[in-house]
């Protein structure tokens, strides 16, 4: 039987610290899921890619590859079924596979703030009220609170995403199989937190390029 509460007791988190080259699609569909042709491309199903592609709406997002087929597959947790927004044929760009993961350890607090609705203000001369209207979102933030620990592999991939500003994903890996796909730039503090009985940490900093993407366990 399933937990009756999620926990994330028992998550790991995990930074792609290593791409392997692009491999461009010809053709990407209207759908929820979208389905992109690349022909031979060599990717299994859930393997995690970023995206680059014309449509604003999807590139620099990270998502993963579903009902895969000798030239196609499906970008899992994303959705281009709007043709005012994803005008049919501008979409095309390329895949870029995660070739290694390497796992972030010793997390001691996750958080994510933004990504919150904003609005417009509207009143009328005749109105006692008011109105409102959303405009935009704010952007996402995730910080990752870690134990110091230097010796640790990550760190050193962490430090040069931090001085190089190139962009990554991380991958959070939930107990009950699910998975979230925080893309983004990384950054981490230069030097740890120190209070008298309380744990060296620091803190990791992921400025997200696009919205998060949750892949669901089959």
């Amino acid at each position: 039987m399933a937990a009756r509460f999620p926990l994330p007791n028992g998550a790991v988190l995990e930074i792609a610290s290593a791409f392997s080259a692009a491999i461009a699609f010809t053709a990407i569909t209207n759908a929820a899921p979208p389905v992109v042709t690349s022909d031979d491309h060599g990717l299994l199903n859930g393997a995690v890619v970023m995206l680059e592609s014309g449509w604003a709406g999807i590139t620099d997002r990270a998502t993963a590859a579903a009902s895969v087929t000798a030239d196609t597959l499906a970008l899992a947790g994303l959705k281009t079924t709007n043709p005012q927004k994803f005008t049919a044929g501008a979409g095309l760009g390329n895949l870029i596979p995660v070739s290694t993961w390497m796992q972030i350890s010793k997390v001691t607090a996750f958080s994510v703030t933004g990504g919150d609705q904003n609005f417009l203000t509207v009143g009328y001369l005749e109105d006692d009220d008011d109105r409102q209207a959303p405009t935009n979102r704010n952007p996402i933030t995730v910080s990752v609170t870690v134990e110091d620990q230097p010796a640790a592999g990550y760190v050193g991939v962490v430090e040069d995403y931090s001085d190089t500003k190139e962009l990554t994903v991380l991958r959070l890996k939930l107990p009950n199989g699910d998975q979230l796909l925080y893309p983004g730039y990384v950054s981490i503090t230069s030097t740890p937190t120190m209070e008298r009985n309380n744990l060296m940490t620091r803190t990791i900093t992921v400025g997200l390029s696009g919205r998060p993407v949750r892949i669901n366990a089959a």
